[in-house]
């Protein structure tokens, strides 16, 4: 094959051979186009990856903001009920259900603090504390008919540290919404949305109130 080779005219060969080189030339461009191109869209989805990631612990780093007032509000609530226990001895219905409806909430808000933002937990969690708001609300009200428990130092500077750490639930609260927004609007984005899923991105849930009475913290003031 050789020897036949050879005995084409010299412009045959030359020809031939620029082709050859020719199509080299284009595999090597096209190849180097192929893996620039992937490079650059590895890189985009892991700037995808990482950004959703970001924005994911960001609204759950500002639950555990939440957390830590919930918490507090929980430890605040089995004292306020002990104290007025020994004025509302009458009310007896009205304390247990405070203490069942903490006990419940703060039993959600466990299965929450594990996974926040959980579509079916968040709601768990909002009815729980809109109980455990309404239960309080009955239990302050009660309260007025009795001006000693009103007048008791104890139950004063419990009702205010109910009423701040109420007040630091409602700013914790707005800023996970917020967290959660700014997440939820990344994810459904176009290219992310592709991608999202993929790697286990679930649309986050607000810690939504929907109703005028959960809107309200307890009127906690003595």
């Amino acid at each position: 094959m050789l020897y036949i080779a050879e005995t084409f005219p010299h412009w045959i060969r030359s020809f031939f051979k620029s082709i050859s080189h020719s199509l080299a030339h284009t595999f090597m461009t096209t190849l180097i186009i192929i893996l620039v191109l992937l490079v650059v869209m590895v890189g985009f989805i892991v700037a995808i990856y990482n950004r959703l990631v970001a924005l994911r612990n960001r609204f759950k780093n500002a639950f555990a903001q939440i957390d830590v007032q919930l918490k507090r509000r929980y430890d605040l609530i089995p004292n306020l009920v002990e104290t007025a226990k020994g004025y509302m001895k009458h009310e007896r219905g009205t304390l247990e259900a405070v203490i069942q409806a903490r006990n419940q909430a703060q039993q959600v808000e466990k299965e929450v603090a594990r996974e926040p933002g959980d579509p079916e937990s968040m709601k768990k969690l909002a009815g729980a504390e809109q109980g455990l708001s309404g239960a309080l609300g009955r239990l302050f009200a009660l309260s007025e008919n009795y001006p000693d428990l009103k007048a008791n130092q104890n139950m004063m500077q419990l009702s205010e540290e109910l009423s701040s750490t109420e007040n630091k639930i409602a700013f914790a609260r707005q800023s996970f919404n917020d967290a959660v927004m700014t997440y939820n609007t990344a994810r459904e984005k176009f290219p992310n949305i592709l991608f999202a899923n993929m790697f286990g991105f679930s649309p986050a849930q607000l810690f939504e109130i929907e109703t005028t009475e959960e809107r309200q913290a307890p009127d906690v003031s003595f």
